[in-house]
């Protein structure tokens, strides 16, 4: 890395850029993770909100004492989910904060790519965070009205979609393309710590006050919110003397180019705004870029799948291996697990070969026989750890080297301001998936939970929409040199 300021003749000091580029990687690391902390509480508190106290009310009647408190299987529920159609209110929990997350996805790009990331990041986190501790604070105070619960899961859906598009800029604008595929399958690993780290959290205190497992996740985004305002910078700016500021309204200077004489009498480096800086893309410019349209899609189940899993596992181990919400809770992160290392996996494969659509289309098409029911603890595990790997691997291609790559392709003639609208809709698409799947999980479950096990199959097979891609790659002249981390497509 190049450092003129390690010179003791400059001052003040200049971090050289790769240190620059390790903060942002670390700080954009736990920003996201706080945003999958904040989500995953409502999957360990499932269980708890509909609870089977059958077993308790058969103690009761064969005991000499009656046991008043207790008279049906439901009544130890949080009305208003006590109910036979509890899975259906459940579903539909998940499904206004999924689909209000794809709604405001579409417009959080467009948005972010108009204002600072830093300040349009912050107010997302500290609104994540009210709204998190808000669903928290309907245990609190004994509120069983559904209107409550789904507004705060609606609002919390839309401010959720500040995260994705500004992180993924963030980290685009410090990192090229060379071995984008390892850095980001590195990177995108919050998703899955985040997902462990809640589950964990809100397993601690799910059987006790099940309100404190959303107060203390939201309580957590809101701190990392504060610490996104005071720390975060946007991209890779050079600091001179006299240049404070760093964000778009600057271009970068070549440090090589500046003399140790201006430095040494204290000259002031202004970097004005280029005139001829491109403007933002527009959505339908940002869909005519080859390659978003089947990415998309392809995402669209491939998140279907993910947060299929993602919202109904615990409660899914819960009714079939008969285990309390902590130990569901804790179980379920195997598929994190498999997660990041099918994240990672993936990114090194797509570098070394440079075909991002043939690496994806692969683990889609062997992730579907593994997307089945399983029955023991052991083939459970089993399941959960190498279906966890081969669906999040794709899953997290797709959405941070495919997009970053899309974002900078180069029909768009070096127009950087593209990355955050190119993100949205690729996940915006793959979040009408993600609002889908656990919508008719829970609509399925009713019927069987092998049901939503052929769902999830259909859905995997389903995926393989890039077929026109991986021919594209697998038969064109111009095949993307191995290492260089480019999405092949023309």
């Amino acid at each position: 890395c190049y450092n003129l300021a390690s010179s003791p003749l400059l001052m003040p000091p200049v971090l050289s850029p790769c240190r620059y580029r390790a903060f942002t990687f670390g700080l954009t690391f736990l920003l996201y993770t706080s945003f999958h902390l904040s989500r995953k509480p409502i999957s360990i508190v499932k269980s708890e909100l509909h609870k089977n106290c059958s077993a308790l009310h058969e103690l009761s009647t064969a005991g000499s004492r009656q046991l008043p408190s207790f008279h049906t299987e439901t009544d130890c529920s949080w009305k208003p989910f006590d109910k036979s159609n509890y899975k259906q209110l459940l579903g539909a929990m998940d499904y206004s904060f999924l689909c209000a997350y794809a709604v405001g996805m579409y417009l959080s790009g467009i948005i972010g790519e108009r204002l600072p990331i830093r300040l349009y990041l912050t107010f997302g986190m500290l609104m994540s965070g009210l709204f998190t501790c808000l669903f928290g604070l309907g245990r609190i105070y004994n509120i069983h009205n559904l209107s409550f619960y789904i507004f705060v899961q609606v609002a919390n859906g839309l401010v959720q979609t500040t995260g994705w598009p500004s992180v993924v800029t963030c980290i685009g604008n410090w990192f090229g393309k060379g071995r984008r595929g390892l850095i980001m399958g590195i990177w995108n690993s919050h998703t899955s710590v985040g997902n462990i780290l809640g589950s964990l959290i809100a397993g601690y205190w799910v059987s006790s006050n099940w309100g404190l497992s959303f107060i203390v996740p939201g309580l957590v985004i809101a701190a990392m919110g504060v610490v996104c305002f005071l720390f975060l910078i946007e991209r890779e700016y050079c600091s001179v003397t006299g240049c404070r500021k760093m964000g778009r309204d600057f271009l970068p200077v070549d440090l090589r180019e500046v003399s140790v004489h201006d430095f040494w009498n204290g000259k002031t480096f202004a970097l004005v705004k280029s005139e001829s800086e491109p403007s933002a893309i527009s959505f339908m410019g940002a869909l005519r870029i080859p390659g978003v349209i089947e990415f998309s899609l392809c995402l669209l189940f491939a998140k279907l799948v993910s947060y299929t899993f993602l919202f109904w596992l615990p409660l899914y181990i819960t009714k079939a291996a008969h285990l309390d919400a902590k130990k569901a809770g804790e179980l379920s992160t195997l598929f994190d697990v498999g997660g990041i290392v099918g994240g990672i996996l993936a990114g090194v494969i797509s570098d070394k070969l440079g075909k991002r659509a043939t690496t994806c289309a692969v683990m889609l098409l062997l992730a579907a026989p593994t997307v089945s029911r399983s029955f023991g603890l052991g083939p459970t595990i089993g399941m959960l750890l190498v279906c966890g790997g081969l669906v999040n691997g794709p899953y997290a291609l797709i959405t941070t080297a495919v997009s970053a790559d899309l974002g900078t392709h180069k029909s768009l003639k070096g127009n950087s301001r593209a990355l955050s609208t190119v993100t949205a809709i690729i996940d915006g698409t793959g979040s009408v998936g993600a609002a889908i799947g656990p919508l008719l999980a829970g609509v399925l479950s009713s019927r069987g939970w092998n049901q939503v096990f052929y769902m999830l199959m259909a859905a995997d097979f389903l995926a393989l929409l890039l077929l026109r891609l991986v021919t594209k790659e697998l038969t064109s002249a111009n095949v993307v040199k191995p290492r260089s981390g480019s999405t092949t497509v023309e």
